[in-house]
């Protein structure tokens, strides 16, 4: 059907009387990060927590083993330690986590960059694979816009089962809930794209420039996942590797220079080595580094892995083995080189669609 295109909303050319009205056809352009409580309290953090821990990509085991031990256990005592974690780095004035708000900057700027490229012919929003606004809630928005087609952004540099999966999972669901369903795509990993490792880099350089002194080796620290879902094909592990590669040959650095690291191990089982936590401490006591500076990858924004489990853990961890000197390196979040990188590669998924 030929819709008419000069108003918000008409009825299709030659409809009859009785037909609803449409809006014009636009593409979606739907960003998705992992999540976020809605507040620091015991129950905003139990229900995101009980979200989050119940999603069998995340956690695998049994639920006839696993959903009883966090009912009972896990989600009984830590929403309180959690919700203390999130307190110490909370958005008091937005009212807010650090994640929501830096999300939503990202999107504005994209969003001002998407309309400046493509004009009316796009919907720019973000959602969330756990909390709010939820996933569902933004595909129907969409849907409802006229959007007919949507560019799915999970914005996780690196492929995992447990992130880039789950957050495509959730999108599918709520596709499957929609009367006419639009036409999707969904953007992949991105670790390797030229433009993404150069913002990276940038970041890096500009961190280094304005130390007091140099650093004497970079940690780039990736969230962590069992080992097991290596040896069961996730590529995660070598895409954090690569990734580390890439950043090391964009800088002209050594091997001496950066090292690969994992953090937030959760769980008895064995995690992705070496761990952040320890590796940094090993660093000072036996390797007797006085000064390191700790990336975060993995990460397209700061959160709660980042500016308290790397500002606070990690960092006290390396203090407590001898270190002095501990330089954090924000994630790349709403910096204009990010930006730039983020919108490149809409723009490239978009081909054939929006050219």
């Amino acid at each position: 059907m030929m819709l008419d295109a000069t108003h918000i909303s008409q009825k299709p050319v030659y409809a009859a009387d009785d037909h609803p009205k449409m809006p014009p056809a636009k593409v979606g352009i739907l960003l998705a990060n992992l999540g976020t409580p809605d507040n620091y309290d015991y129950w905003s953090m139990r229900r995101y927590l009980g979200e989050f821990l119940s999603d069998r990509r995340v956690i695998d085991y049994s639920p006839w083993l696993w959903q009883p031990l966090l009912q009972l256990v896990i989600l009984t005592s830590r929403p309180f330690r959690s919700g203390a974690a999130y307190k110490s780095i909370w958005n008091e004035e937005a009212g807010e986590s650090p994640l929501m708000t830096i999300t939503k900057d990202q999107t504005h700027k994209i969003k001002k960059a998407m309309q400046d490229r493509y004009g009316d012919k796009v919907m720019v929003d973000f959602c969330m694979r756990y909390g709010n606004p939820s996933t569902e809630s933004k595909v129907r928005e969409m849907s409802a816009a006229g959007c007919q087609k949507i560019l799915f952004f999970p914005l996780y540099p690196q492929y995992s089962g447990a992130t880039t999966a789950t957050a495509n999972d959730q999108f599918f669901r709520a596709l499957m809930k929609e009367k006419w369903q639009p036409t999707s795509r969904t953007v992949p990993a991105y670790y390797g794209e030229e433009i993404y490792i150069d913002a990276l880099a940038k970041s890096v350089e500009r961190a280094y420039a304005a130390a007091e002194s140099k650093p004497e080796i970079l940690v780039c620290s990736y969230h962590g996942v069992p080992k097991r879902y290596l040896m069961e094909g996730d590529p995660y592990h070598c895409q954090c590797q690569k990734t580390t590669r890439l950043l090391k040959e964009r800088l002209g650095w050594s091997d001496t220079d950066i090292v690969t690291t994992f953090q937030s191990k959760f769980g008895p089982e064995e995690w992705l080595k070496p761990y952040t936590v320890e590796e940094v401490a090993r660093l000072a006591e036996e390797d007797g580094k006085r000064h390191i500076a700790v990336i975060a990858p993995a990460f397209s924004a700061d959160c709660i892995e980042t500016l308290e489990e790397i500002n606070e853990e990690i960092k006290e961890s390396f203090e407590e083995a001898g270190g002095e000197k501990f330089t954090y390196i924000p994630c790349l979040n709403d910096d204009a080189d990010h930006v730039k990188a983020l919108s490149h590669i809409i723009e490239d998924n978009l081909k054939g669609w929006l050219d």
